[in-house]
C-alpha cells in the first residue's frame, strides 16, 4: 500500500474518533459545571483544557465560553471538534481512490457544515449530539462498505489508538474534578455509553473504583482502554503479516503491548493511587506509538507535527 494512502486512513480514524470523544467529554464536563454549584467554573475549565492539551496563560480568562471555543468551534485549534472534522475530510481527499463513495459522502457532508456556518451556530448541548450522530454515520458507513484490507487496518489502528488516548483523558478529568461519591463517575460512564453495561456487570452496585476499573480494564467493552489497546495490537498483527516466533519487529507494537500489560497485570489500587499520572503515561505511550507507526509505515511528517502541537 502507498504510504500516502496508509497515512490518510490512519488519520481519518484518529480525527473522526477525536471529534466524537471530544464531544463526549464536553457533554459531561459542561453539564457538571452548570449543575454543580460547588464547582469553580474557571478552575474546572482550566483543568479540562490542560488535560486536553490546551493551556491558557494566567492572564487569559477561563470560562465556558473559552472552553467551547477552544474545544468545539475554533477551526485552528488541534484539540477542537471543528478542526478534527476538517482534518478528517482533508485526509480523506488523500485517500479518495480507496474510500467507498458512501464513506466519502458521509465525511464530506459532515465537513460542509463548518464552512457553511451551520456548525458555528449550533449551541451546547445540541452540537455534542450532532457530532456524535455524524460520527456514528461515518463509522457505520465505513463498517458496511469497506473491504477488510490494509486500508481498513490502518483506519482501525488510528481509531483505537485515539480512543485509548481520549478515554484516558476522560478518566483523568473525572479523577481531577471528582469531589467524592459515584455521581461524577456515573456521568463519565454515560458519556462513554457505558452506564447500562456497567450496571449489568456490577449487579447495580455503583462505586468510583468499579467505574474506573470498567473504563480502564474491561476486556470486552468497546470503549475501555484495554479493549482499545487490544484492537490496536490486532491491527498491527495483521499489518505485520508474519508469524514471528519471538518478539516484535516494530516499536509501536512493543509500546502498545507493554502499556496494555502494565494496565492489566498491575493491582487496581496501584492504578488508582495516582490516576491522573497513570493516564498521562498512557497518553505519552499513544504519542510515542504514533511516532513509531509514522516512521515505519508513512513517508509524511503530519503525525510528528501534530503531536508537537498537541503536546500529548
Amino acid at each position: 500500500m502507498l504510504s500516502r494512502i496508509a497515512e490518510s486512513m490512519f488519520w481519518i480514524g484518529r480525527y473522526v474518533e477525536r471529534a466524537e470523544d471530544t464531544a463526549r467529554i464536553l457533554d459531561v464536563q459542561t453539564q457538571r459545571i452548570l449543575e454543580d454549584a460547588a464547582t469553580d467554573e474557571e478552575t474546572a475549565c482550566r483543568s479540562l483544557l490542560a488535560v486536553m492539551g490546551t493551556d491558557l496563560s494566567p492572564s487569559e480568562k477561563a470560562g465556558l465560553s473559552q472552553l467551547l471555543d477552544r474545544l468545539a468551534y475554533d477551526t485552528t485549534s488541534p484539540t477542537s471538534m471543528a478542526f478534527a472534522l476538517g482534518a478528517a475530510r482533508e485526509a480523506a481527499r488523500g485517500a479518495r481512490e480507496t474510500l467507498s463513495v458512501p464513506l466519502w459522502e458521509a465525511l464530506n457532508t459532515t465537513y460542509r457544515a463548518i464552512p457553511a456556518g451551520q456548525f458555528k451556530h449550533m449551541r451546547a448541548p445540541f452540537i455534542f449530539g450532532w457530532v456524535r450522530d455524524r460520527v456514528a454515520q461515518i463509522n457505520g458507513t465505513a463498517d458496511a462498505t469497506m473491504m477488510r484490507d490494509e486500508s481498513w487496518q490502518f483506519l482501525m489502528l488510528g481509531r483505537y489508538v485515539e480512543r485509548a488516548d481520549m478515554t484516558s483523558r476522560l478518566v483523568a478529568t473525572t479523577s481531577l474534578t471528582s469531589t467524592g461519591g459515584a455521581s461524577q463517575w456515573n456521568s463519565t460512564l454515560r458519556a462513554c455509553g457505558a452506564y447500562d453495561a456497567f450496571l449489568r456487570v456490577n449487579k447495580g452496585v455503583e462505586t468510583e473504583q468499579a467505574a474506573a476499573e470498567f473504563l480502564l480494564l474491561d476486556r470486552i467493552f468497546p470503549r475501555s482502554v484495554v479493549h482499545a489497546l487490544q484492537r490496536a495490537e490486532g491491527a498491527l498483527d495483521t499489518l505485520e503479516g508474519t508469524t514471528r516466533r519471538a518478539g516484535f519487529s516494530d516499536e509501536a507494537h512493543r509500546l502498545i503491548g507493554r502499556m496494555r500489560a502494565s494496565l492489566e497485570y498491575r493491582p487496581l489500587h496501584d492504578l488508582l493511587a495516582d490516576l491522573p499520572a497513570e493516564m498521562e503515561r498512557l497518553q505519552v505511550t499513544c504519542a510515542e506509538a504514533t511516532e513509531a507507526v509514522t516512521k515505519r509505515y508513512f513517508a509524511g511528517a503530519e503525525a510528528l507535527a501534530w503531536q508537537s502541537v498537541r503536546g500529548a
